[in-house]
């Protein structure tokens, strides 16, 4: 009697371990969307779950994949702003054209959904430049080495977490 209650807990156990991984992997996914919708804090929905599955594992394993993900997540941030900022000040993209594009930006999110982010930004920049240098041809170029260092960083910042997801997964399957 004894040995059968204490597999029935043992496969309790398991089913929480099983459920607990399946709730880490979707924030973990969620959070990936999140980076290349930027509608939700993906890189801190990312770090979290793996923080969380972490601090549940309680093991050695866990508390080293939780270094990695934090290294990697961390230098993916510091790269993520550091090198699209050098490229657009090569380029002379002002940071006001870069506060007017997120502030059309985040008005073109409310007026057209979610497209409306993407022309908001495009719009509020090249109006900037516009301003700034008076010459269509310039504010244009401008607007497109802004849009460049976007892309880079959000490419940069979905490296980091993808390398953290690798991680987590690896530590996950085979530890």
């Amino acid at each position: 009697m004894e040995c059968s209650a204490k597999s029935s807990w043992s496969l309790a156990d398991e089913l929480v371990s099983t459920g607990g991984i399946v709730l880490c992997a979707l924030v973990i996914a969620v959070g990936l969307v999140g980076i290349i919708v930027p509608l939700l804090p993906g890189v801190v929905l990312v770090f979290g779950a793996i923080a969380v599955w972490a601090v549940v594992e309680h093991t050695v394993v866990s508390w080293v994949t939780l270094g990695i993900a934090t290294v990697l997540l961390g230098a993916s941030t510091g790269i993520k702003y550091l090198w699209p900022m050098r490229r657009m000040r090569r380029a002379e993209v002002g940071s006001s054209s870069l506060v007017a594009g997120a502030v059309l930006g985040i008005i073109g999110f409310f007026v057209i959904p979610v497209l409306g982010l993407l022309v908001g930004f495009v719009l509020g920049v090249y109006l900037a430049e516009l301003a700034h240098r008076r010459n269509q041809r310039q504010a244009w170029a401008s607007t497109v080495h802004a849009l460049k260092g976007v892309a880079l960083s959000v490419g940069v910042e979905l490296a980091g977490a993808l390398l953290a997801t690798i991680a987590w997964a690896v530590a996950i399957t085979f530890f």
